[in-house]
């Protein structure tokens, strides 16, 4: 297996953390972030505004979500491109439990394939449909709705191929259009625990800029019933 670090150079608080993953993962390389800032700038990319899909996602896309979805499309071309079966994919603020991240990867070496697309998220929030099967305490199961937040995760050949053609157009965060399988057609499959955590804080906080609000109240409330209207649509087994 090989896996791809998503970093921007210019973030140097996060050069020693991928000079570590660059040592712990399998063969791994840095793929360079994408400046969503110059994107946007440019028009160098067609957005909407969470029109595209239902349902419809209720916030302006920001240059750094640009950038963050870019990237990981960057690196699902990269594995399409090199022929891979599958690759890893880890943003620079990844942290590993030894222990636990060993039956992660003896799960992954034993059911990934050219189909799959692993999450291994740092936060327990997902709740199994059906598992699939176990290592120690590690069980990769099929959740019954996907997660946020890309970290780390393990993306076949097919899924990369599947997931961009749909999304030559973005119109909301890469996490939250993962969570749509009645969209882009890709089974998702999660492993927990799985030894991962975020150094976010630690490393300086978000590179992707946090929105700023006047209205508190009336973004919550758009957030919980758009999460509502996912939650409404589990995977099935």
């Amino acid at each position: 297996m090989r896996s791809l670090i998503i970093h921007m150079p210019s973030s140097g608080k996060r050069a020693a953390n991928v000079a570590q993953l660059l040592e712990r993962l399998p063969n791994a390389e840095v793929a360079e972030a994408v400046n969503g800032r110059e994107v946007v700038a440019t028009n160098a990319q067609e957005l909407r505004q969470g029109d595209m899909h239902r349902p419809h996602y209720p916030f302006p896309l920001s240059p750094g979500e640009v950038g963050c979805f870019l990237s990981h499309r960057r690196c699902w071309q990269r594995i399409v491109d090199a022929g891979w079966d599958y690759g890893m994919i880890v943003e620079d603020d990844l942290s590993l439990e030894p222990e636990q991240w060993r039956d992660t990867l003896a799960l992954i070496s034993a059911h990934a394939d050219a189909e799959s697309f692993i999450r291994l998220p740092a936060k327990r929030r997902e709740a199994p449909r059906e598992v699939i099967a176990e290592e120690g305490q590690s069980k990769l199961f099929l959740p019954k709705v996907i997660g946020l937040q890309t970290v780390a995760q393990v993306v076949g050949r097919k899924a990369a191929k599947r997931l961009l053609t749909a999304t030559e157009v973005l119109d909301r965060p890469v996490d939250t259009f993962l969570q749509m399988h009645w969209i882009h057609g890709q089974r998702i499959q999660t492993i927990l625990p799985n030894g991962v955590s975020e150094l976010t804080q630690e490393l300086g906080g978000s590179t992707i800029q946090k929105r700023k609000s006047s209205n508190k109240i009336s973004r919550e409330f758009k957030r919980s019933l758009y999460r509502a209207q996912v939650s409404s649509r589990p995977q099935k087994a």
